[in-house]
């Protein structure tokens, strides 16, 4: 959220358009006959744009006004939220559990999560990396075969084995 939003007398403009607490628009007036009649109404004058000249302000009650704020940034965060979780293959796995990973996979994709997969290759599996590669792009096939994935990042070899992020289409 934004740092502290002007109220009443920390407003520095010398004139502000006006709305009233149910949504109507009372037009532009000079600062201080707009703080009087929010205090006639027992409420605040709060600044809510100062992008427009002259800025937008509203007559109602702050504390509501950060309430729905706070709220309307909480739901915001959480749509946008995604993590990158890892699916490990191993060397050795059968086809079976080739399919059991796979569906763990499609259970984190329709969470709205990345997945990164990735087959760990230790001593003598290092020199036969076309069969774990073979053994990723089979998982990859098993799991589009579920459900509609999109490559982030190709299918790459590093030092340790082969890693790919994936996501849903």
């Amino acid at each position: 959220m934004q740092n502290r939003i002007p109220i009443n007398n920390f407003i520095r403009a010398k004139e502000v358009r006006v709305i009233d607490e149910k949504g109507g628009q009372l037009g532009v007036m000079n600062i201080f006959s707009a703080i009087d009649l929010a205090k006639e109404r027992g409420l605040d004058l709060i600044q809510v744009t100062e992008k427009v000249e002259p800025p937008v302000c509203r007559i109602g009650n702050y504390g509501k006004y950060l309430y729905s704020l706070k709220k309307k940034d909480k739901k915001i965060n959480v749509k946008t939220k995604t993590e990158l979780k890892e699916i490990r293959i191993g060397f050795n796995i059968s086809p079976h559990d080739l399919e059991t990973k796979a569906k763990q996979a499609e259970k984190f994709l329709k969470e709205g999560n990345k997945v990164k997969v990735g087959m760990m290759l230790r001593g003598r599996e290092k020199a036969m990396g076309d069969y774990a590669k073979k053994k990723v792009i089979s998982f990859l096939e098993i799991l589009n075969s579920l459900i509609p994935i999109k490559v982030e990042r190709e299918l790459k070899r590093e030092p340790r084995g082969f890693t790919a992020i994936i996501s849903k289409e």
